[in-house]
């Protein structure tokens, strides 16, 4: 049973596809899942959801345990990003940023934590903005550096209770947060279209992560971009 953050999304809804194609049993929740089609995801549950809101988010944790009777893989998806120089953030627009960016996937990682079992895996979305990034995304890129430092702590932590943490950290992938991207339609950031990749790739990377196949990968940052970074 896999509980899936920003599963309304691009990537999310892969990662829901994948794991469902798979035969794992669903929790999506996102702010827009009461408008999710479910068809073809097997036993899925849309949990309309806030994740920047902190009780909203535990609520969605006990719906899916009521719901399911047990929860053995976390993916956290869900992310926004900010568009502007380090000079114009205010503390609103960091805190709610960090809101949904980090503080959801470590307390939802504190609720796997305690309600994995053996063999449970987490799985964090984060950016290749967590290791080299561009201008005007200065809180997104800290956020994402962020996500893959709790990646790391929760793999330590994790270990004893033989549960696995790992990160995916995309490149340019084909969805709504690139396509509406103000340096992507300003020309400030050009990308070869050979660069851009699917969000079935992060899904099918997601999955293979969560998966037994992946027993002895744990506290790793996995890029995938196309071999984008590594010309960087």
């Amino acid at each position: 049973m896999a509980l899936i953050t920003g599963a309304a999304g691009g990537i999310g809804h892969a990662v829901a596809e994948a794991f469902a194609k798979a035969g794992a049993a669903l929790a999506l929740v996102d702010r827009a899942a009461g408008q999710m089609s479910l068809d073809g995801l097997g036993d899925a549950l849309a949990i309309p959801c806030d994740v920047a809101d902190a009780a909203a988010l535990n609520a969605s944790v006990d719906e899916t345990l009521d719901r399911f009777g047990r929860w053995d893989v976390l993916v956290n998806v869900a992310g926004i990003m900010l568009f502007k120089p380090i000079e114009e953030h205010d503390a609103a627009d960091w805190q709610h940023l960090l809101a949904i960016n980090l503080i959801a996937p470590a307390l939802l990682t504190g609720h796997a934590l305690r309600h994995l079992p053996r063999g449970g895996a987490i799985v964090n979305i984060a950016s290749v903005h967590a290791w080299r990034t561009s201008a005007m995304v200065s809180s997104y890129a800290a956020s994402k550096a962020a996500m893959a430092s709790l990646t790391r702590s929760t793999a330590i932590e994790g270990r004893e209770r033989g549960i696995r943490c790992n990160a995916i950290l995309p490149g340019a992938i084909d969805t709504a947060l690139l396509r509406n991207s103000p340096n992507i339609r300003s020309g400030v950031e050009v990308i070869d279209p050979a660069d851009i990749g699917q969000p079935e790739d992060i899904a099918a990377l997601a999955r293979f992560l969560a998966s037994d196949e992946a027993r002895f990968i744990t506290g790793a940052e996995m890029v995938a971009d196309g071999g984008r970074l590594a010309r960087l």
